[in-house]
């Protein structure tokens, strides 16, 4: 031990005095040998709470201001008539079929609806901005994305009376849960943001793929409540360190059903958290069609290039109630809902625009619109007049490659409760006649 600290201090012996280490710690590298990290180094003690340089709040990009005018600085991005005509008549789409069918839950011939009242400028806008083949994993409302891409009046009508015709859920899921492979738009499921997740795992197959990778990415809608929920991380955490070309559009629409966003979070919204897991972010105005189309097609290209998530935050007011099964006048005001659809209609706005371009005109809407109202009638009428898929299709596509036992065994029972009670107990015998075949394939 005597022999250790002599040794000791011998060592100490040699090392420099203290002015001499000042020297020598001035000569270090500004970084300090951080392990993970280039933060310079600082002796003055700040914290922070904001992820701008002035410690202002995020800014919103806008393109058009209230009365449809370009503002002041912005530049249009390309844009041609038959291009702005196509949106805005997709934009007038969407309310015409939600009004007639949230009147037709609320009459009883289908179980559920939610609208995308007020929200039509960040769905037609993105939808414009995407490739057609881009994958895409919607939450709710993405309807008008689907419309875009060809999506028919009949299949719309199909997958919310759940009958036949419904090629994505052959009527086995609730009212606009959409799915469409046609159309590259993966089925909605009902759990809140699990689809946030999926799509950065959408996203890294595409770049496995040498057929895709630098082409395609993967499109996540959401909500500023789901971003509240561990999916929104798990995501957004995956599209940033494996990476994979994930764009996450969420629509900040001020409600999460009856909570406000004042409710949701503290932070400067959902904009202020993609630094932090070093994604490229921008907050977009969602009632401004054009500032939304600039927007995501930039975030596309970035999100491609760089193979790694990139995150649009729109902000954007739900008009409509959450849905079917919610009167939003409980928690919110009514006045406040009728100046939004005044002060900031995103299709008054976009109107405005095209008639000061000379792209649209009054009698152009009328026309317009008295032919999706017939259109939109037809295909309810006829929708509701034809028959559920036949029985035997709940017992498909639930398992890939051979039949499991318990399925087989289940399609067995069902068999014997038909003989039992399809032909001779009222109940049975009238609902079967709702299903193609009446059962009748599996006898």
């Amino acid at each position: 031990m005597f022999r250790t600290l002599r040794l000791s201090a011998t060592v100490l012996g040699n090392v420099p005095r203290c002015r001499s280490l000042a020297t020598a710690s001035s000569q270090l590298p500004l970084h300090g040998h951080l392990p993970t990290s280039q933060s310079p180094i600082t002796p003055k003690l700040q914290f922070f709470n904001s992820v701008t340089e002035d410690g202002k709040q995020i800014p919103t990009y806008r393109v058009l201001d209230g009365s449809g005018k370009v503002i002041e600085g912005a530049e249009l991005p390309e844009l041609d008539q038959d291009l702005a005509r196509r949106m805005y008549q997709n934009m007038l789409k969407l309310p015409i079929i939600d009004n007639l069918l949230y009147n037709v839950q609320r009459q009883g011939k289908i179980s559920f609806y939610m609208t995308a009242h007020g929200e039509e400028a960040t769905l037609i806008g993105s939808a414009a901005a995407l490739a057609l083949d881009d994958e895409v994993l919607g939450q709710y409302r993405e309807m008008g994305v689907l419309l875009w891409r060809g999506f028919t009046y009949d299949s719309v009508m199909a997958q919310c009376f759940g009958n036949h015709e419904d090629a994505g859920t052959k009527g086995r899921q609730m009212p606009v849960h959409f799915g469409s492979k046609e159309h590259h738009f993966h089925p909605i499921s009902s759990p809140l943001a699990t689809q946030i997740p999926q799509a950065a795992g959408v996203a890294f197959a595409l770049k496995r793929d040498p057929a895709r990778r630098g082409r395609n990415c993967a499109a996540v809608y959401f909500g500023e409540g789901a971003a509240s929920e561990g999916d929104f991380h798990a995501g957004m955490q995956l599209a940033s360190t494996i990476p994979s070309p994930t764009l996450f559009i969420a629509r900040n629409n001020g409600f999460a059903i009856s909570t406000p966003a004042s409710e949701q979070y503290h932070g400067d919204g959902l904009a202020a958290r993609g630094p932090g897991y070093g994604v490229q972010t921008i907050r977009v105005d969602g009632n401004d069609v054009l500032a939304v189309l600039a927007a995501v097609r930039e975030g596309r290209r970035l999100c491609i290039e760089e193979g790694r998530g990139v995150l649009v935050e729109a902000m954007t007011y739900r008009v409509g109630h959450h849905s079917t099964s919610d009167d939003s006048f409980a928690y919110r005001p009514r006045q406040e809902v009728e100046d939004r659809k005044r002060i900031d209609n995103p299709i008054s706005r976009f109107r405005l625009f095209l008639e000061s371009q000379g792209w649209w005109n009054a009698e152009d809407e009328e026309s317009f619109k008295d032919q999706v109202k017939k259109d939109v009638m037809k295909s309810f009428k006829r929708a509701e007049t034809l028959q559920r898929p036949e029985l035997n299709e709940m017992f498909e596509d639930v398992y890939a490659g051979e039949e499991p036992w318990n399925i087989k065994e289940q399609r067995e029972e069902l068999k014997t409760l038909l003989k039992k009670y399809g032909g001779s107990w009222e109940p049975w015998k009238s609902e079967l006649k709702k299903y193609k075949g009446e059962g009748k394939e599996l006898l």
